[in-house]
């Protein structure tokens, strides 16, 4: 394997600062395995609300096909313009409780799989990341008028959050995060998965309220706040317009309900619609009970960042 770390260039001040040292890392990789848009909606939201630093910026000339995934570009007139370049990046993201936070987003490399995981395994062991939460969306026989399950995953079943949905076993394509995540694992590196169930029919489509949940989720187990307001209020928006395209076609609505009635069999109908919220399930919680809701559940865990500060 060639060498791994020829694969970067880093920013050597953000590398050695030692305030970056023992971080929870999240990993949302945009690519074939990202049912309902999940990363990029992850990435828009997180680093369009929030302060960061690019500690990271991988080569992705080395990484990326672009005549499978072609970049968009502009011609205005005369000319072309607007170059949309991809862009593969480590960043340092500080949440709104002055904590910071390592998020790795960009597309999923199209080549060079084991050198990315080795050069990624390779940041977190220099960094001494405390968590990697590994997140994705997966198309699954689900129906949009249910709530989100996510699927947690790891080799310690004392990191991993409650979830609603069951425990399966099923075999999908790979990605270039699931065997990072088997390397992780291999590294001795404690890590998280999380996997988005999002209904088949829409997995080509922007879905805000996939994204709510994956960003629940992240919060719980990195012990950060991450924004979710903005995607919650698009997710009302969305969901009434498959609603009414729905209702427009008999059939399309007897497969839901079809849907409707198999996810009832699984799960607890009763169940929470986040595992953050009330008892009384009547609001999705704000940003001050994430932030409540993510200190519980880490209490009795050391943070590196606790004791800097």
């Amino acid at each position: 394997m060639l060498d791994p770390t020829a694969l970067y260039l880093g920013n050597p001040a953000l590398l050695s600062d030692e305030r970056l040292r023992g971080l929870p890392l999240i990993v949302a990789l945009s690519g074939y395995v990202e049912a309902g848009h999940l990363a990029g909606q992850i990435e828009a939201v997180v680093l369009d609300s929030m302060p960061s630093e690019t500690v990271v910026r991988f080569d992705l000339d080395q990484l990326y096909d672009y005549r499978s995934r072609r970049p968009r570009v502009t011609f205005a007139e005369d000319h072309f313009e607007d170059w949309e370049a991809p862009e593969l990046n480590l960043h340092v993201v500080t949440d709104g409780l002055d904590r910071h936070f390592l998020l790795l987003t960009g597309p999923e490399p199209d080549t060079q799989w084991e050198r990315f995981a080795a050069a990624v395994v390779g940041l977190a062991q220099r960094l001494r990341v405390s968590l990697v939460a590994l997140v994705s969306g997966i198309p699954m026989p689900v129906p949009h008028t249910r709530p989100v399950l996510v699927s947690a995953h790891g080799p310690r079943a004392d990191l991993l959050p409650r979830t609603d949905g069951s425990k399966l076993t099923f075999e999908i394509s790979a990605s270039a995060s699931h065997l990072l995540e088997l390397r992780l694992q291999e590294g001795g590196i404690d890590h998280v998965g999380l996997s988005v169930h999002v209904p088949q029919y829409l997995a080509e489509s922007y879905l805000p309220q996939a994204a709510v949940a994956a960003l629940e989720y992240l919060s719980a187990v990195t012990g950060r706040t991450l924004p979710t307001d903005e995607l919650r209020e698009a997710s009302r928006d969305v969901v009434r317009q498959i609603d009414e395209q729905a209702g427009s076609s008999p059939e399309v609505q007897a497969v839901i309900e079809n849907m409707e009635r198999r996810y009832d069999d699984v799960v607890d109908a009763s169940a929470r619609r986040s595992i953050l919220a009330g008892p009384d399930d009547a609001d999705l919680p704000d940003a001050d009970d994430l932030g409540a809701a993510a200190e519980a559940f880490l209490a009795g865990r050391s943070d590196p960042e606790d004791h800097q500060q």
